[in-house]
């Protein structure tokens, strides 16, 4: 029996990165009068609640919140836009009964629109089109609105999906309307109306015996783990006895130790959650995410959560550089394992594997998915090193079996030859290309492995003008015709601080990316050479000054503005044989082996 007079929807917010999903979450917020503490209330984007998701402008968590609309509550989930984040994507939509799919009033949908409503029209959720930035230079809301049903069309939506609302609204000003006239809105509460109109109510019953899908994981000092989930069927009380259901079945009792639903953006504690709501809970030390919280009298599990597989690994390891445990507050490898076993708990898409002496290989869903991680560990205080992204091979019919991804790319036309040029060099494929006002709009099918240390050259080469989007699409056989990188380093030969006139004499070499008075270590990669191989250089030299006049002494010559290496440029550009050295405060590129010929001369055994 199906009691549709809960007074509750579950909604989650589906979207393109920058298509406007957190603002028009902001506006839900704001117009439903939801309260907010001080600090909430006073920011720009209240649901980026993290500094590198305020810094980029992304969402990379997914969170709750909740509105109260007339009489009927509506849980809101925020979902991160990026394929790379598609482990939290697939969990959160578990919890929702419908979808608000934001799509932007100039672009269209875009790839990653494409990722999340394949997995939303697979669960068979509702959706409700809003056509945002209405109010945008150059906005078109009927191709947009034309271009979104052609896809809902590719990915075989049936005939009463593809009859769905449509809401045209403009999230930065608040405003909504059924018609794509800025005149005709006054705030957002047609979204509000259809949601309650078109949106199914959760399909719970609160008489039957209870199972909880816990989805997402998150710690607190004084309560532990807090696992936040919706209850299916049942209700939830303070101080219950409950069943927990782990991945392999086994079943343990324990007595909720608190219970909280959601009240705008804040977990508030509450005495009894129903069938329908969305529930936070803690008192179960060892719950992760995908488990079943059931009825101890009657308990039966949920389907465990499945997530697709990750396509990119990578070595984190202990920082064993001359500059080691200098800039970082935990560098050791008990205080890395730990925190990489502490995010397995909360990211589902992540693999850690212990490899001994050598360190962990953590796979993800992407390159971003992994540097993300990166720097949220460098942010805590954490000091380590990482090796070169690798695409992860399967073994297939005897076949090596690597990750091909769906790249689109969009460019003004004068620089898409660059662009075909580059991506055919890395075993890229060319499946559509059409030029719209001088906008080139290409589709390329490209190995994940071609792709590393390709987005830095793809902005080189379109001059910033381009977006690039990728996308998993399946594993293929590996092309195995890889060229490596054209260009070597150029590496630091002795300890020291970076000097005025040595860089002036290792800057007709090579790019470099440092200027004066940097602390570098032999080893250390100090800039790119302009040829093949690496070439050592003493930037640390410093001119010998003597009582003579020499020829020149007045005129000063130019030095080259260094080019900076961020976190993401340094894993484009290492090889096989460099590492990323990782601190609060630095970013440094080194080889594995500092000292060359020292190795050399162990291996043949001339020193022990």
């Amino acid at each position: 029996m199906i009691h549709n007079s809960i007074k509750i929807r579950n909604i989650a917010i589906i979207a393109h990165v920058d298509h406007g999903k957190t603002t028009l979450v902001d506006a839900l917020l704001r117009q439903s009068n939801t309260h907010m503490n001080k600090e909430m209330a006073g920011r720009e984007f209240i649901m980026d609640s993290n500094d590198i998701e305020r810094e980029r402008g992304i969402t990379i968590f997914s969170k709750n919140a909740s509105v109260q609309y007339k009489d009927i509550k509506i849980n809101i989930i925020d979902t991160p836009g990026h394929a790379d984040f598609g482990g939290e994507v697939e969990r959160v939509l578990k919890m929702a009964d419908g979808c608000l799919l934001l799509v932007d009033a100039k672009e269209g949908p875009m790839p990653q629109t494409r990722f999340v409503l394949k997995k939303a029209l697979i669960m068979g959720l509702r959706i409700i089109v809003v056509i945002n930035k209405i109010d945008k230079p150059g906005a078109r809301p009927d191709y947009a609105l034309n271009k979104t049903f052609d896809l809902f069309v590719e990915l075989g939506a049936n005939d009463k999906t593809l009859d769905f609302p449509i809401i045209y609204a403009s999230a930065k000003l608040g405003k909504a309307g059924f018609e794509a006239d800025l005149k005709k809105m006054e705030d957002i509460s047609p979204i509000f109306e259809t949601i309650i109109k078109k949106v199914p109510a959760p399909a719970g019953d609160k008489n039957l015996p209870l199972q909880m899908l816990i989805t997402t994981i998150s710690a607190d000092d004084f309560k532990g783990r807090i696992a936040t989930g919706v209850v299916y069927n049942g209700t939830l009380k303070t101080g219950q006895e409950i069943m927990h259901i782990n991945r392999k079945g086994q079943m343990e009792k324990f007595r909720l130790v608190s219970l909280m639903t959601f009240t705008g953006l804040e977990r508030v504690d509450t005495k009894e959650v129903a069938a329908g709501d969305i529930a936070a809970i803690s008192g179960i030390p060892e719950i992760t995410i995908g488990e079943t919280i059931a009825d101890v009298q009657n308990p039966k599990a949920l389907p465990v959560l499945d997530i697709e597989e990750p396509t990119v690994k990578m070595t984190f390891c202990v920082n064993d550089s001359p500059l080691a445990g200098k800039e970082g507050e935990y560098s050791t490898s008990r205080q890395i394992r730990e925190r990489l076993m502490k995010e397995l708990e909360s990211d589902m898409a992540l693999r850690v594997e212990d490899e001994g002496n050598i360190g962990w290989t953590v796979s993800g869903r992407g390159e971003l998915h992994l540097s993300i991680l990166i720097e949220r560990m460098r942010r805590e205080g954490f000091e380590f090193q990482v090796s070169r992204p690798q695409a992860i091979i399967k073994i297939i019919d005897g076949k090596k079996m690597t990750p091909f991804e769906r790249v689109f790319v969009e460019t003004p036309e004068e620089y898409s030859g660059a662009v075909i040029q580059k991506l055919g060099k890395r075993n890229g494929e060319m499946q559509e290309m059409r030029m719209e006002g001088g906008i080139a709009y290409l589709e390329f099918v490209v190995p994940t492995r071609g792709l590393f240390g390709y987005r830095n050259e793809f902005l080189t080469d379109t001059k910033g003008l381009g977006i690039m989007n990728s996308i998993y699409l399946e594993h293929r056989e590996d092309p195995n015709n890889w060229r490596e990188r054209e260009q070597g380093s150029l590496v630091s030969h002795e300890n020291g601080p970076t000097n005025l006139y040595g860089l002036l004499i290792a800057q007709n070499r090579g790019t470099l990316f440092f200027g004066p008075a940097v602390p570098v270590y032999k080893g250390q990669v100090v800039g790119q050479h302009a040829r093949s191989g690496d070439l050592s250089v003493n930037v640390c030299k410093a001119k010998q000054l003597s009582n003579m006049r020499s020829k020149g002494d007045g005129s000063m010559e130019h030095f080259n503005t260094p080019h900076e290496m961020n976190l993401e440029a340094a894993l484009e550009y290492i090889g096989d044989d460099e590492l990323v050295e990782v601190t609060p405060k630095n970013i440094r590129i080194r080889k594995k082996v500092l000292d060359k010929l020292e190795a050399r001369r162990k291996e043949l055994g001339m020193i022990t």
